[in-house]
């Protein structure tokens, strides 16, 4: 598809980046691109990685100017020798197509699904923050990765799939406690856009289970509690279209809640599901809390119950003895720090 970020800029810049995406294809030590202020190189670099994240052995540039000159002489930080980075090349190649193939008969929906669950399954969250944790060669390579390395590899894998889909930023907001950027994809499907954000789900499943409480969401849903983007992506207005609505685990009344929360306990499995009965509050999860108590207590059973309040799903656990905390609030990770570039 055609690059994203690329293709919202004029032509000028157009050139700028795409002179900078050949000079690093190509692997140079240095190459000249016409003149932009250190600010703007910064901009262009940041859209550029966004838009390629194949291109995960260059962390950052310095460049030299000379005054009165039309261009500048671009230095690209380069992970490792030439040799190793054609190496490291063919090796994510071969791993993207490898994972792939399995998904490549499925319709959108499933290649979503399949490299949702990739992450979810594969990749563990890495709090240590080593470098290659924000590249693809973090999830791919080494089964760990941070939000910015996660989503550039469902990137990567959804591009390979044929499916349209572009990594996003946001800032952080120190005001609130949220120390860090945070990055996570917008796909297309069936003409329409959505957020999902891999990172998040994968913070939240507990007992081995899958969350899909950020898969396919809107605006609204998405911006509850995540920032705004720092660059502008296209507006995904659909509320309708996420995982529990369309597996009908949006549930609207306390039968169907009680009815599900039965079915779990005969398949021994925990109940997972998004209330859309009205508003979540306190009262309302109070009320639930004590509906899945009682029906747990017609099993013989007790209920711990994790709540994810901005998307207001539950991951119910069902248990021989009474949990030390019978509802607690999960909180979705934050994100992590996206890499800067920087001029000299």
């Amino acid at each position: 598809m055609e690059p994203y970020y690329w293709s919202r800029l004029d032509k000028q810049r157009q050139s700028v980046y795409h002179r900078m995406l050949e000079g690093i294809t190509a692997l140079s030590p240095a190459f000249s691109v016409p003149r932009l202020e250190a600010g703007e190189l910064d901009g262009l670099f940041a859209r550029l990685r966004l838009d390629h994240p194949e291109i995960f052995y260059v962390t950052g540039f310095t460049f030299r100017y000379y005054p009165q000159a039309s261009s500048v002489e671009f230095r690209p930080d380069y992970l490792f020798d030439k040799g190793r980075i054609t190496a490291h090349r063919q090796a994510m190649q071969a791993r993207i197509s490898k994972l792939c193939r399995p998904a490549l008969a499925l319709d959108d929906w499933g290649k979503e699904k399949f490299v949702h669950d990739f992450i979810c399954r594969n990749v563990r969250y890495d709090k240590l923050k080593k470098p290659y944790s924000h590249e693809i060669t973090g999830p791919l390579g080494q089964g760990v990765g941070v939000c910015e390395g996660i989503a550039k590899t469902v990137q990567c894998l959804c591009g390979h799939l044929g499916l349209w889909c572009i990594t996003v930023l946001s800032d952080n907001a120190p005001e609130q406690g949220i120390k860090y950027r945070h990055a996570w994809n917008v796909v297309r499907l069936g003409g329409r856009y959505y957020h999902l954000d891999a990172t998040f789900d994968n913070s939240l499943g507990l007992d081995g289970a899958v969350r899909y409480d950020y898969f396919n969401l809107s605006d609204d849903q998405i911006f509850r509690d995540h920032q705004p983007l720092i660059y502008p992506a296209p507006c995904c207005p659909d509320g309708g279209g996420g995982y529990y609505r369309r597996e009908h685990l949006a549930l609207t009344g306390e039968e169907q809640v009680r009815s599900r929360a039965l079915q779990a306990m005969r398949k021994k499995v925990p109940l997972i599901f998004q209330w859309r009965g009205g508003g979540l509050n306190r009262e309302i999860a109070a009320g639930l809390a004590d509906l899945l108590r009682e029906t747990a207590a017609s099993r013989g059973l007790y209920p711990k119950i994790s709540l994810n309040w901005p998307q207001a799903v539950f991951q119910v656990s069902f248990q021989p003895a009474p949990a030390a905390e019978e509802l607690t609030a999960q909180q979705a990770n934050e994100g992590e720090t996206v890499g800067e570039s920087g001029g000299e």
